[in-house]
């Protein structure tokens, strides 16, 4: 197996322990948003800021839930 092969390997087999945690601790968080957490992360962004923002969307998303906007148009 060549190098960049074991690479992708190793990151889907990160991946899957990550996602393997998240469920664990119900972040309700699927592997490509996992994923593009990480990716964010490794990119200099702050950990704690981005869990702010997930949880700020997440309070929005329930709020509309509750008014009933949720998948509405318009």
């Amino acid at each position: 197996m060549s190098k960049e092969a074991d690479r992708i390997t190793s990151a889907q087999q990160t991946l899957d322990l990550l996602h393997e945690l998240s469920q664990l601790l119900n972040t309700q968080l699927d592997k490509e948003t996992l994923a593009t957490c990480v990716q964010l992360i490794e990119s200099g962004a702050s950990p704690e800021a981005l869990a702010a923002v997930i949880q700020e969307l997440r309070r929005e998303q329930a709020g509309l839930a509750a008014r009933g906007n949720v998948g509405s148009a318009g």
